[in-house]
């Protein structure tokens, strides 16, 4: 097999992925629209094409579309077509996904990036299978099993106006949400050992080694804020990084921009001056963005808790758990550092 030719698997055995896996069975031989929620890199689209091929319509076209990767001015004619002379430059006629895909499936990513109009056309869909290409009239009919995926939260969306709450409810027949690989701890190394097995096979090595106790440490204690995706990219840039090919990977690579010579952005860094009350005079500290919230009330403590937590662990992780190093990326002292990792009971992990 050429290198680049392996293709992506649902790997996991933790429950939170197995109970997915069971839903996804269940829905799967019906012709109703399912809507699948996750974070990023979480797999959404490897969850719908197993609702496709675990359907009736497994022989039939399985035709992707990221709704976010287009202008809004040219989505409606990539979804629905267009005639020929619709707009300056369409010289002939152009079938749209939803054509293309009768009879099979069509997924649509980031479904809460698209306007008021593209909604209103696909809730026509949903319901009456009917359509009319870009400057058409004639009326067509499809036979198309939607499957849609999103990271936000398109229920606080609905109630803010912000995406039809029609057409939620038509999508909604049932959702499956993804939970992050952070919920899946169990499956953390089964992933990496698989991205490291096929990187190795991309760079002809006759094997993979393994990774050492340390570096599976790693693999296991960081955050993950960017799920499979971020996993496979950090396990692949290992492997690639590691020259003695026998030896088993040791050092993880988290971050690819971390450099001593990277360029920051002036709002990101904050000097103190010498009477600052900081654990070093002069030094020049970086602030951690806030993070965004969807919709409040919070749970305020909860959420800085989780998000020390957070920042604390990815940092462990990317200074190899030397303890000097964390602290010094985290712009604390030692003895701070090691008062939080003992009110955050880290002490351990």
């Amino acid at each position: 097999m050429a290198p680049g030719q392996h293709t992506d698997r649902l790997l996991g055995e933790s429950p939170a992925f197995l109970e997915i896996l069971d839903l996804v069975s269940q829905v799967a031989p019906l012709s109703k629209p399912v809507l699948i929620v996750g974070e990023r890199g979480t797999g959404k689209e490897l969850i719908a094409a197993r609702l496709h091929y675990l359907s009736g319509r497994w022989d039939q076209e399985f035709i992707k579309m990221n709704c976010a990767a287009i202008s809004e001015s040219l989505l409606e004619t990539e979804l629905f077509g267009h005639e020929a002379g619709a707009f300056t430059g369409a010289s002939k006629m152009h079938r749209g996904r939803f054509e293309r895909a009768d009879k099979g499936s069509l997924f649509l990513d980031e479904l809460a990036t698209t306007s008021p109009l593209v909604q209103e056309k696909l809730l026509r869909i949903i319901e009456y299978g009917e359509y009319e290409r870009v400057g058409g009239s004639k009326t067509l009919t499809t036979d198309v099993r939607l499957i849609a995926a999103t990271n936000d939260d398109l229920p606080s969306l609905a109630k803010k106006g912000r995406f039809r709450e029609d057409l939620l409810d038509r999508l909604a027949f049932d959702v499956i949400t993804l939970p992050p690989l952070r919920s899946r701890p169990e499956d953390i190394m089964i992933l990496a050992e698989q991205f490291a097995v096929t990187m190795a096979s991309d760079l002809d090595r006759e094997y993979f080694p393994g990774f050492s106790d340390s570096a599976r440490k790693v693999l296991r204690s960081y955050h993950w804020p960017g799920n499979i995706r971020e996993l496979k990219n950090v396990v692949e840039r290992s492997v690639y990084r590691t020259q003695d090919v026998d030896a088993p990977v040791d050092i993880i690579t988290i971050d690819p921009f971390k450099s001593a010579f990277r360029p920051m952005q002036p709002s990101e860094v904050v000097t103190y001056p010498d009477d600052a009350e900081t654990d070093e005079p002069g030094v020049t500290k970086i602030v951690a963005p806030v993070p965004s919230l969807h919709e409040f009330p919070i749970d305020f403590r909860q959420s800085v808790q989780d998000y020390e937590v957070g920042l604390i662990k990815n940092a462990l992780a990317a200074s190899q758990f030397n303890q000097k190093k964390t602290a010094d990326a985290l712009g604390v002292t030692y003895h701070q550092l090691r008062g939080y990792l003992k009110k955050y009971d880290l002490l351990d992990n």
